[in-house]
Formats: C-alpha cells, sequence, structure tokens
C-alpha cells in the first residue's frame, strides 16, 4: 500500500490547479514550471524571489509552440503567451499573499511587452479591441508595486521604470512627471543599496530612449558604488571590457577612467602595455565597436606616461587614423608627419604625407605648404597612388589658378607615368585637359568646392554644419560601400526646404545626382581617395565637408 503525507499531496493540488488555467505545455516546460511554482510558494525571503519571476517569465515570453508528431517537440519558432502569463500571475497571487508585489510587476511588464509585440505585429484587431483594457492593467499593477515596496527594494525602482517607459512610449501628459518619480526612485535606492543592478538597468533605459543627462547621473553612482567596494584592479577591468563587448561604451568608459587612475600608480613598463589595449579597442575600425574621441583620450595619457617614444610605428599610424576618422584634422596631420618622421621607411609614408596634403590644402586653408607635400610625392621615382593623385592635385590647384600650361604638364605626366595603371585618376586627369583644350570651366561642382576651400572670404565654411561618413573608410577594391551626408538644416517651420547637394572628386563608379543626399559605389584603383561635397540651400552655400577613404 502506497502511502502519501498530507503536506506533499496538497502542494500536488495547487500546483495541478495552477496549472489547470494554462494551454497545454512541453513535458519539459511543464515540470519546469511545477518547479517554479514550488520554489516560489516555498521561499522565505523576497531576495529569493527575483531570480525565480525571471524564469518564470522566461518561459513564457520565449517558449517552443507545441508540436505532437511522435510526441517530440519539434525546433519551430518561438511564441509569445503575454495573456496566458498574466492569467497565471493572477491565480498565483491567489496562493500567497506577499507575492502582490511581485505578480503585479510582471503583470504590468508582460502587459508593456504585449502592446509592443501588437505594435510591431501590425495585430490592429486585438490591439484597438483590448489595447485600453491592457494600458490599464498595465497602470495599475505598477502602481500597486509601488505603493506595496519599500523604495529600498528593487521591485520598487523597476515599477517606476516600467511606468515610465509606458509613458513615454505613449507621450501622454504623465511621462515626465514618471520620469522625475524615477530619478527619485533611483537615488533614493541608490543610498544604501548593494544590488546596483537595478541603477544599471535603469541607465541603460534612461540611455535608450535618449535621455543623456539622467543615465550618466545614474551610470555615474553605479560606477562610484561598485569601485567604492573592495573591487581587486583586475576585475574592475574585466567588468569595463564586458560592458564594452555588450555595447554599452559609456559605462564602459565610465568604468574604465576609474581603472586606469586605479593603475596610474603602476610602473610604466606595466600600465602602458595595458592603455595600449583600452584604446586600440576604442579606436576607429570600419567594423566593431569603437569611440575615436575616448580612443584618443587614452593616446593623451600614453603619452603623457612614456613620451611619444612609446608610440611604435602601427601604433603612431593607429593614432593619426584615429584622428582623422574623429576629424581633428590637425592633430591627425601633426601625428602623420611624426610618423614619417620616425619612421622613414614606413609603408604608411606616402598615405601620410598625402592625407598631411590634403588637411593643409583643403581643411587648413594652407596652400604653400599642401602643395610642397604634393610636390614630394610627385617626384617619387616609384609610381604609387599617392604619387599618382599628387600629380592630379597639383594639375587641379595650377588649373584652378589658371595656370593652364603647367597645368597639361602636371596631368600629362600622370597620364605618362600611369601606363596602365590608376584608370580612375587617369579618367578624371584627361576630364581636366579636356575643359582645358576647349576652354571649359573646372567642372562646377568641383570648383564650387575649390572656391569654398581656398578663397580667402569663404573661410566661414569652416566644415562644421556639415558631416560626410561613408559606411567604410577602408574597402578593398570593388567592395561596395555607402557615402552619406547630415547637413545641420536650419529651422524653416512646415517648408520643405530645396537641397541641392554638389558631389565631386573621387566618386568611384556612379556620379550622383544633386537631389541625392547619399549614394552606393566602389572603386577600381588603391589608394587614398577623396570625397567632396558642398551642400546649397535656397538662401545659399550651407557648407562644405570632405572624406578620405583608403581603398585597399
Amino acid at each position: 500500500m502506497i502511502k502519501l503525507s498530507i503536506r506533499p499531496f496538497l502542494l500536488f493540488i495547487i500546483y495541478y490547479l495552477l496549472l489547470g488555467s494554462l494551454p497545454l505545455f512541453a513535458a519539459q516546460e511543464d515540470n519546469k514550471l511545477v518547479t517554479l511554482s514550488k520554489q516560489i510558494i516555498e521561499a522565505k525571503t523576497n531576495k529569493s524571489l527575483y531570480p525565480l519571476f525571471e524564469e518564470l517569465k522566461d518561459l513564457y515570453f520565449s517558449r517552443a509552440m507545441i508540436k505532437s508528431e511522435g510526441g517530440v517537440p519539434l525546433p519551430t519558432e518561438k511564441d509569445n503567451k503575454y495573456s496566458d502569463f498574466v492569467v497565471f500571475l493572477e491565480s498565483l497571487k491567489t496562493k500567497k499573499d506577499t507575492l502582490g508585489p511581485f505578480t503585479n510587476y510582471y503583470i504590468a511588464l508582460s502587459r508593456y511587452y504585449q502592446l509592443k509585440y501588437l505594435e510591431e505585429t501590425q495585430n490592429w484587431d486585438e490591439y484597438f479591441a483590448k489595447g485600453n483594457d491592457y494600458r490599464d492593467q498595465l497602470t495599475e499593477a505598477a502602481a500597486k508595486t509601488v505603493a506595496s515596496t519599500a523604495v529600498s527594494e528593487p521591485l520598487h525602482l523597476y515599477a517606476g521604470l516600467i511606468l515610465w517607459q509606458f509613458h513615454r512610449d505613449q507621450q501622454d501628459t504623465f511621462h515626465e512627471p514618471a520620469l522625475e518619480s524615477l530619478m527619485n526612485f533611483a537615488l533614493e535606492y541608490a543610498k544604501d543599496a548593494t544590488d546596483m543592478l537595478p541603477i544599471k538597468d535603469a541607465a541603460q533605459q534612461l540611455e535608450a530612449y535618449g535621455e543623456k543627462a539622467k543615465s550618466r547621473q545614474l551610470y555615474k553612482i553605479y560606477v562610484d558604488k561598485l569601485t567604492a567596494s573592495n573591487i581587486k584592479d583586475e576585475e574592475l577591468n574585466s567588468i569595463a571590457l564586458d560592458f564594452y563587448k555588450q555595447g554599452n561604451l559609456e559605462l564602459s568608459e565610465a568604468i574604465y577612467d576609474v581603472y586606469m587612475e586605479k593603475i596610474s600608480v603602476y610602473p610604466k613598463e606595466k600600465s602602458i602595455p595595458i592603455l595600449i589595449e583600452i584604446a586600440k579597442s576604442f579606436a576607429y575600425k570600419d567594423e566593431g565597436l569603437k569611440d575615436a574621441f575616448y580612443a584618443e583620450k587614452v593616446f593623451k595619457k600614453i603619452e603623457d606616461l612614456g613620451k611619444k617614444e612609446v608610440f611604435n610605428e602601427e601604433l603612431m599610424y593607429l593614432r593619426a587614423f584615429n584622428l582623422e576618422k574623429a576629424k581633428e584634422y590637425d592633430q591627425a596631420k601633426n601625428t602623420y608627419i611624426n610618423l614619417v618622421q620616425r619612421f622613414p621607411g614606413s609603408a604608411y609614408v606616402d598615405e601620410a604625407d598625402f592625407k598631411t596634403a590634403i588637411i593643409y590644402t583643403y581643411v587648413l586653408r594652407d596652400l604653400k605648404n599642401g602643395r610642397s607635400y604634393f610636390e614630394k610625392l610627385s617626384q617619387k621615382e616609384a609610381p604609387s597612388p599617392q604619387a599618382m593623385a599628387s600629380l592630379y592635385q597639383l594639375g587641379l590647384l595650377s588649373q584652378w589658378e589658371e595656370n593652364f600650361t603647367p597645368a597639361k604638364e602636371y596631368y600629362n605626366k600622370l597620364i605618362e607615368r600611369a601606363k596602365d595603371s590608376f584608370t580612375e585618376t587617369v579618367t578624371q586627369a584627361k576630364e581636366r585637359i579636356k575643359e582645358i583644350e576647349e576652354n571649359k570651366p573646372i567642372d562646377y561642382n568641383l570648383k564650387i568646392f575649390l572656391d569654398l576651400s581656398l578663397k580667402e572670404e569663404n573661410t566661414i565654411y569652416d566644415m562644421t554644419k556639415l558631416d560626410l561618413k561613408t559606411s567604410l573608410y577602408t574597402p578593398k577594391r570593388g567592395q561596395d560601400l555607402t557615402i552619406s551626408s547630415y547637413p545641420s538644416m536650419p529651422q524653416s517651420g512646415c517648408i520643405q526646404v530645396e537641397v541641392r547637394y554638389l558631389w565631386s572628386a573621387d566618386l568611384g563608379k556612379i556620379t550622383p545626382s544633386l537631389e541625392q543626399t547619399s549614394f552606393n559605389t566602389s572603386f577600381t584603383d588603391p589608394g587614398t581617395k577623396v570625397i567632396n561635397l558642398v551642400v546649397v540651400l535656397p538662401s545659399g552655400v550651407l557648407d562644405r565637408d570632405i572624406a578620405l577613404i583608403d581603398v585597399r
């Protein structure tokens, strides 16, 4: 005869009744739900409930749909069961009074994600039929959690966060008071809290919604609390790296700042290699995470500790390239010059000299120094891409100055030395020769850019009101990339302003129209390509900008 104790039998009945309100689960998920339900009801502290409710949520928000073929669930799409979760939580709440704050919070969370899901999937039938009920249930449940928890409890802060997100999404009149409440909850919670994860989560959501100042305020609290503990330097480095890998650069940088301060007392032989690795992580690259300005901040620390001598050839080039992509052109130019001086045999010499010439000429409006670097490159015996491009630039500058004889000489020298190579540069040279021979002006778009860049009366066009970017700065030959413009347009009310985009110079396989704000292109020849753009409004020129692309 089988004997059953009374307590396990009663528990079995409770879990059976709870499960009775749900659709059929896969066998392993049935077991998981029973286990979680038992653990939740028997939990002795609120702290132990947090991970249990998160596991419970995951069963409903992303569980496999049931397939019965052969009795084995097949791998299929994921299925979210928001309403089923709410039904379960309502039932669970009746089993133990102290579960109310948790069940109410997860009811609010479920309805929040359900509304967003209906919008994203455009399930308008359910959205308009039940949306108001879901909203009322969300706000009521979250408010109950706030009212029934102390400010020192994470659930209090999380409920305030979901209320603010909801009102912010709705753009209703409550979103500003909800934001104020959220910040008050966070600041009060942080005073005595040891678990700072809720502060970090709130900061991340504020950052995602564009509330940068408030996000930074909470991140600072998080970092200060983290570093005030007796955490080891290596662990701090590991945490910063983890946030970097997660794509949270702001928090990663905040922790790295503290970490770099701590290692400043290390011997230089130990601290400098660490700083170099941090700088490399943030330095500009076409693929992966980067923050060129933060990378330069770390490069400066390296230089302060070990002077320029600690920069080898590759590191110095990386710093110059990073400065160039951050559009810190004057510093980039100085670093390229220093690179050539310290490593005259470097493979980067021609690229560094050419970029120095471009920056001098078209950014700093220093035609004399720019021309001297173009001349230096043009006299090299080996016909590198930059040497050929320098001959073209010398011809172009002479043509712009209406010194047509030397202009043709430069162009013809380029064509002669190029032979069957450097076809893109040769094509441009031939177009300029044709203009001279036919007594025509330089291509209009190019001429406007040259005038704005070189004439003294046009210094107001300083490249601050236009940002030119490309999807790749080091593409391979034939690789597609996108070149895009981001002008800072003046306020025009509701009137649509007609804008013209004057693209010129190395545009690759396509010639974009005056209406194109961006275009896709590719290049057949290696070397440093110069993209020019002037944006013109009905009231006149807005600004100009350049981009340098290194085709490998």
